[in-house]
Order: C-alpha cells, then sequence, then structure tokens
C-alpha cells in the first residue's frame, strides 16, 4: 500500500466508544509513557513539525487523539501513562479509555509500544506490554531516543528492554531516533505489514 504521509491531519479526538470514526479504516494505536517521544515520534513519522503537539508537560494528551493519513490509514495517539501529575481518579479514568479502545476497537491492527532506549521499561511499560499479549494485539515495540546513547550500546540496551519485557520475538523491535530519523523506514515497514 502506498501512503501519501503528507496528507495527514488529525480527525477527531475521543473519550469513548461513541465518537470513535466509524468506517474501516485500519488503525495502528501508539502508547508510551508521557516522556517518551510519543509526539516527535508522530510527527517524524509524518515528516511534518507540529502535527502532534510536542509539550514540555508530559501528560498533555487525555483523550483518544485520531490521525486520519490520506484516508488510508489512522495512528490513534492515546494518554500517556505513567505520569505522576494526574489524580489517580483520573489514571483510571484514562485507563478505562484505552482499555475499552484496544480491546473492542475492530479497526485496530496492531499496537507500537514506545519505550525509552535509555531506561530500563517502568511497571507501567511492562504492564501495556503484558495487557497487549494477553489480548493478542500485534505489538511493533520502538525504543525510541536512540540518538541519546552511542551505538556501540544500543545491543546492550535493547538485551536490557527484551529481558524486562520477557520480549516476544515474534513482535518488531526497532531502535529508533527522531533526530536522526535511525529506524523511520523500518517502523513504516512494520505498520505496512500490519494494515
Amino acid at each position: 500500500m502506498e501512503i501519501n504521509t503528507h496528507n495527514a491531519d488529525i480527525l477527531l479526538s475521543a473519550a469513548n466508544k461513541s465518537h470513535y470514526p466509524q468506517d474501516d479504516i485500519p488503525e495502528i494505536a501508539l502508547a508510551g509513557r508521557s516522556n517518551v517521544g510519543k509526539s516527535s515520534f508522530i510527527n517524524t513519522l509524518l515528516n511534518r513539525k507540529n502535527l502532534a503537539r510536542t509539550s514540555g508537560k508530559p501528560g498533555k494528551t487525555q483523550l483518544l487523539n485520531f490521525f486520519n493519513i490520506d484516508d488510508k490509514l489512522r495512528f490513534v495517539d492515546v494518554p500517556g501513562y505513567g505520569y505522576a501529575r494526574v489524580s489517580k481518579k483520573e489514571r483510571e479514568k484514562w485507563g478505562r479509555m484505552i482499555e475499552e479502545y484496544l480491546t473492542s476497537r475492530e479497526n485496530l491492527r496492531a499496537v507500537v509500544s514506545l519505550v525509552d532506549l535509555r531506561h530500563d521499561p517502568s511497571a507501567d511499560d511492562v504492564q501495556m506490554y503484558e495487557f497487549l499479549k494477553y489480548y493478542d494485539i500485534p505489538v511493533i515495540l520502538v525504543a525510541t531516543k536512540a540518538d541519546k546513547i552511542p551505538r556501540g550500546k544500543w545491543n546492550k540496551h535493547e538485551s536490557a528492554i527484551t529481558k524486562k519485557l520477557d520480549f516476544d520475538k515474534n513482535d518488531d523491535f526497532i531502535l529508533f531516533s527522531s533526530v536522526t530519523k535511525d529506524g523511520l523506514d523500518a517502523v513504516w515497514d512494520a505498520i505496512l505489514s500490519k494494515i
């Protein structure tokens, strides 16, 4: 499938099922900790400066944001998890919203699960990965901020992440940098193979 990433814009934000687009366009969800670089990841993939707003304040995304890409594919940005400044009640609400989307959306083809290459996965990262595996949702694991680590140490960090997540070798694992564009083609290949 040929996708023109220049033809991309934010379609809508949804709090629950009744707001989801009603059609059969395939969707790829993007999940990760609040400060993992999700907005930069989306902007890099779509070759745009600030389609997804990057913010100095983590935890800005509070709804499911649907991005339309060339009327052939959608990215669904889910609220970042693990952000401490949000009340427990608010986090539970987000949790239910994300869970409802991930477990009931027929358009969903895979989840890009973002982790920070520099750090071991958090308990939230592990929980998200286990959740996706439990529901048999295809996972594309992307380790962001690869430019912050010398290339010679990438393997060491990759194996720390895969070990902590008890990573399934059948899933894609891609090292990525929004700065150097490392991993960009690999991510697109993985996404297109799922839709």
